[in-house]
């Protein structure tokens, strides 16, 4: 069924909205996947803040276009049958959630992203930056290396403390 006009200034509309906040928006291929692998995609991908549209490419264009920052980006990449991960908060938490997902499903493929700062980011460097770890984690890993030498002088003191109460207990018994 073919959109309408209105329906079409409507996707635009929301599309150009999404890329505006959007941090980071992953682009990629996804023919031959499922209608009902799409709808997993789509809720798995949610988890982390990210929302996976597809959208006519002719459509995205006019987004684009539509957009101060990205305006004068190349879209001569946007061809075939693409899907956009969009998320406003983590610039990892897209690309991750589509390699997550490709990895039981080899249908998705990169194609690149764009960048909050309007810059095209090749398949190669998509790649990269989903096996890096989520901003979560990051912020966890930091959290226990700067509690690390903490917990250790902790521990050492704790164990000395043990064994100077065993000492007087052993004297006080004698």
């Amino acid at each position: 069924m073919a959109l309408t006009k209105d329906r079409k200034n409507q996707v635009v509309s929301e599309v150009s909205d999404l890329l505006s906040k959007s941090k980071m928006t992953v682009i990629a291929k996804y023919e031959g996947t499922t209608v009902g692998a799409m709808q997993t995609l789509r809720v798995q991908a949610k988890g982390n803040g990210t929302t996976v549209k597809v959208v006519k490419n002719r459509l995205f264009k006019k987004a684009i276009e539509q957009n101060e920052k990205l305006k004068n980006l190349d879209s001569s990449k946007l061809v075939g049958m693409l899907l956009y991960a969009f998320n406003s908060d983590d610039e990892v938490a897209p690309a991750q959630a589509l390699a997550n997902f490709a990895k039981t499903n080899p249908t998705i493929e990169f194609v690149g992203a764009f960048t909050g700062d309007a810059k095209y980011m090749p398949a190669e460097e998509v790649k990269t930056l989903a096996s890096l770890p989520s901003k979560n984690e990051l912020l966890a890993q930091t959290l226990a290396t700067l509690s690390s030498p903490l917990d250790g002088a902790l521990s050492a003191l704790s164990g000395n403390l043990h064994a100077l109460l065993d000492g007087i207990s052993a004297k006080a018994t004698s």
